[in-house]
């Protein structure tokens, strides 16, 4: 039986993908399956990937190229719909792991029963390693509160029971962005998240081809995934509280910069999508 199944979801990564792939075959911890979602990539993505299989000649790995490119959250589903390990590990194409990463998390998770982990992480922005901010540093256990403001789980560093991550449905594939701000999300509502608070991922950032970095206005996605929780009910009150104080914030801020740029239509047609500013009438 499989432990865990890794899903690298990639798109256009011909200068990370490799690195990325290896840094999985060398983990000190062997029971699991590799599976590389290739989201629809035009470059050398696919021809690499298939000289290091056929190098390897790794039963593990599994290689499967969507022609259309649909998103981080459409790939990172598909694969996984075809895990068959007990847990999900996930790993974004331009991010590493240190050898030890799944050995010392999976023994972390199996010897506390914990359904979700990640791990701590060193910063890599165009190629020097950075400190994070106050701001960055991943709580653990009820992580909802803080997970308001950004997003606190880096996807590369997460382990997650199988049936968990589809108990949520996975990723929103309506979200080009914040896919992994609106999972986690939810998902803090019901399950605490635990931080295993060693340094075992390398993330890397700074380049140009990040989705993040194409798409403007991030905090209206955050926005939509409020509304999205709001509009489900069934919230805790003091989590509702929280959350509408959090939206009223974000909301104000993107409004006045859409009104500062002058884009009033934009700005009217998403005021009609977001309940009234005033917290009882939102309650």
């Amino acid at each position: 039986m499989i432990d865990v199944s890794v899903i690298i979801p990639t798109y256009n990564r011909q200068n990370f993908i490799i690195e990325s792939v290896l840094s999985v075959i060398n983990q000190t911890y062997k029971n699991f399956e590799l599976i590389i979602v290739d989201d629809g990539s035009t470059d050398e993505t696919e021809k690499k990937v298939a000289r290091l299989i056929k190098f390897y000649k790794d039963y593990r790995i599994t290689y499967k190229k969507f022609e259309e490119n649909r998103g981080s959250a459409f790939a990172r589903n598909r694969g996984a719909e075809i895990a068959k390990g007990e847990y999900i590990a996930f790993l974004d194409s331009d991010d590493l792991w240190l050898k030890n990463k799944l050995k010392e998390q999976i023994n972390f998770m199996k010897k506390n029963n914990f359904l979700i982990s990640q791990t701590d992480e060193i910063w890599i922005r165009n190629g020097k390693r950075v400190n994070q901010m106050e701001k960055h540093k991943k709580p653990s256990g009820d992580i909802f509160e803080k997970s308001l403001k950004l997003c606190t789980v880096s996807p590369s560093s997460v382990i997650i029971k199988r049936d968990i991550f589809f108990e949520f449905d996975g990723f929103d594939e309506s979200f080009l962005a914040c896919e992994d701000y609106d999972l986690w999300l939810r998902l803090s509502l019901k399950y605490p998240v635990y931080l295993l608070p060693k340094k075992l991922i390398i993330k890397r950032g700074g380049s140009w081809e990040q989705q993040s970095k194409k798409i403007p206005h991030l905090d209206r996605l955050r926005i939509e995934s409020m509304l999205k929780i709001i509009n489900q009910g069934a919230l805790e009150l003091h989590k509702k509280e929280r959350l509408i104080k959090e939206l009223v914030n974000k909301t104000s801020i993107y409004l006045n910069g859409l009104l500062k740029r002058e884009k009033f239509e934009e700005a009217r047609i998403f005021n009609q999508k977001v309940p009234e500013k005033n917290e009882k009438k939102i309650l």
